[in-house]
């Protein structure tokens, strides 16, 4: 799964789960299909012979030269492709996620519709696609995206308030084929217990290379964050698909294990004490 697009690589740097309801009106879309091990989330759309069954997001793959930052392509065409029906936005839109060590490298951006269905094209997993739902696939993209960035801003806040200086994403790779130790636990514990633990697997996982900063002008420590992304029951008010982020450090150090016991302890602690968050 692709969600960024960078066109250069000018960056030289060598909270637990929750809901988020999809912000794309899927009555015009197609009947979702039923999820696959490790599928791109745009397989929940009309996208049933564009995606296959491998699992693999259309947009990356292939012997073509990646850009390191993101893993996509480092050149992908605004044009309309040979035999595309509907013309689609050329417009990128901006993220809210800083990029890089500096402010003047910007935010990241997302690819515009034309794009992501150029990419699926040209990876060849863009057969049969529907063209009018492109643009609901990158607004799912989209979505997703900036809802990992609010769990990584909470996870982080303890050492904002500290420098006063918000974090930034220096890069991040899709892995949809790699299990996470920890959605390899819940997926044992709903074999066990399975009228408790959700015994379906995530359907993506990405690791962001977070930089957080050791104060100004100390330069910037690079922590690396793990998102496993799961599909959630439906709405049962609008019948829209609903999906689960979990997001947490990943365990590289004890300073990570640290805030994974302390993030997920401390609120148990307030509990037992009988302090509540209004």
């Amino acid at each position: 799964m692709g969600w960024f697009w960078a066109d250069s690589v000018s960056i030289s740097v060598d909270k637990g789960a929750s809901g988020a309801k999809c912000p794309v009106d899927h009555k015009a879309l197609q009947k979702p299909q039923p999820q696959q091990s490790s599928a791109c989330p745009i397989d929940h759309s009309s996208f049933k012979s564009s995606a296959g069954s491998s699992g693999e997001c259309p947009v990356l793959g292939g012997d073509e030269v990646l850009n390191p930052l993101n893993n996509m392509p480092m050149s992908i065409s605004s044009e309309l492709a040979p035999g595309q029906k509907i013309k689609l936005s050329t417009e990128r839109t901006i993220s809210t996620i800083p990029r890089g060590e500096a402010d003047d490298q910007g935010l990241w951006e997302y690819p515009s519709p034309q794009q992501m269905l150029n990419a699926m094209l040209r990876k060849g997993k863009g057969a049969g696609i529907d063209e009018e739902a492109v643009t609901s696939m990158v607004e799912v993209h989209n979505f997703l995206n900036e809802g990992a960035w609010q769990q990584i801003l909470e996870w982080e806040q303890k050492y904002t308030v500290d420098t006063r200086i918000e974090p930034r994403l220096s890069k991040f790779t899709g892995r949809p084929h790699d299990l996470s130790p920890r959605a390899r636990m819940y997926l044992w514990l709903g074999q066990v217990f399975p009228s408790t633990f959700n015994s379906q697997p995530p359907f993506d996982r990405h690791d962001w290379t977070v930089l957080r900063s050791l104060g100004k002008n100390q330069g910037w420590k690079p922590v690396r964050y793990v998102i496993d992304y799961y599909s959630a029951p439906d709405d049962e008010e609008t019948g829209m698909p609903a999906f689960v982020l979990d997001t947490r450090p990943a365990l590289d150090n004890p300073q990570n294990a640290y805030d994974r016991f302390s993030h997920w302890s401390y609120p148990l602690y307030k509990k037992a004490m009988g302090e509540f968050d209004n």
